[in-house]
């Protein structure tokens, strides 16, 4: 007897760029759930009620698991939600939607586990102060799992009074100290033990400038192009680089499993066609 098709889907704008689809396929493939299939679609904060519908209606709903959602949707899908759960609802950011069999939408975050299961394959297990880079949504997740690690004080290299405010507002909802600094003052804090880049793409490409004689560890978020300015300099100066395919990787991991009720997700496999896929792109460039 044939298996009832099941789907699931990355949403956002852009989303053509995502490697998402490579990595779930991968999984599917692997555990032998072969009547899966996962999509991208481009949907913005305006599209994203309708297409949130269609996992609700009657007879397309069953056949959806989940979402995986990425910019600029993390904060928007929120309010259209049944339910978040407590890990998404602490940094007000959701990565991913979970259709239960009653048709509710659950909202979660797989980025926090993941950037702390990334470091923690790093040798990473205990941070004793930190800096972030940026101020947005991945900044949040960042701020969380730093928490998870008993981070000591964090300090976040924001753009904007608001932004550094928000920080700080998460900082004491997650029991973590956040001391905010101008964007334009960024490269003296890069002297931090660990530094979590979270801007988008070429943000932080001028502190590449700013890499100390003898740096921390580096986790910038920027998968493509690999490796970022930033990164290509801190690891010639010696520091050990994180970069986003761990954070891609280790999330969606955590979204298979979620969303298929099925594990362990095959980890390696899914990085090795990630890393796959981004060498077929910089060679097209």
């Amino acid at each position: 007897m044939s298996r009832r098709p099941r789907r699931a889907a990355v949403l956002g704008s852009p989303v053509a760029h995502s490697l998402s689809p490579a990595l779930h396929s991968c999984a599917y493939r692997v555990l032998g759930l072969d009547h899966w299939s996962y999509d991208r679609h481009e949907v913005d904060e305006h599209a994203l009620p309708g297409f949130l519908a269609r996992l609700r209606d009657r007879a397309e709903g069953p056949t959806w698991a989940g979402l995986s959602l990425t910019m600029p949707l993390k904060r928007a899908v929120i309010p259209l939600l049944d339910e978040v759960t407590v890990r998404a609802a602490a940094v007000e950011t959701v990565n991913t939607v979970l259709r239960t069999p009653d048709g509710r939408l659950t909202g979660d975050n797989t980025d926090i586990p993941g950037l702390v299961a990334a470091l923690r394959e790093r040798g990473v297990h205990r941070v004793e102060s930190a800096t972030v880079l940026g101020a947005g949504a991945t900044a949040a997740s960042a701020l969380a799992a730093l928490a998870e690690l008993g981070s000591g004080p964090v300090t976040v290299c924001a753009r904007g009074p608001e932004r550094a405010a928000r920080m700080r507002a998460w900082g004491e909802r997650l029991g973590v100290e956040v001391r905010t600094l101008a964007w334009e003052r960024a490269g003296a804090a890069l002297t931090a033990p660990l530094v979590l880049s979270t801007t988008p793409k070429g943000a932080a490409d001028a502190l590449a400038r700013a890499v100390p004689a003898r740096p921390g560890v580096l986790f910038d978020v920027v998968y493509d192009p690999w490796p970022t300015p930033l990164a290509a300099a801190w690891s010639a100066a010696g520091g050990p680089v994180l970069g986003g395919l761990d954070l891609l990787v280790h999330q969606a991991t955590r979204q298979v499993e979620l969303m298929t009720g099925r594990g362990p997700a095959p980890l390696a496999r899914m990085r090795a066609v990630g890393s796959a896929a981004l060498a077929t792109a910089a060679a097209m460039c």
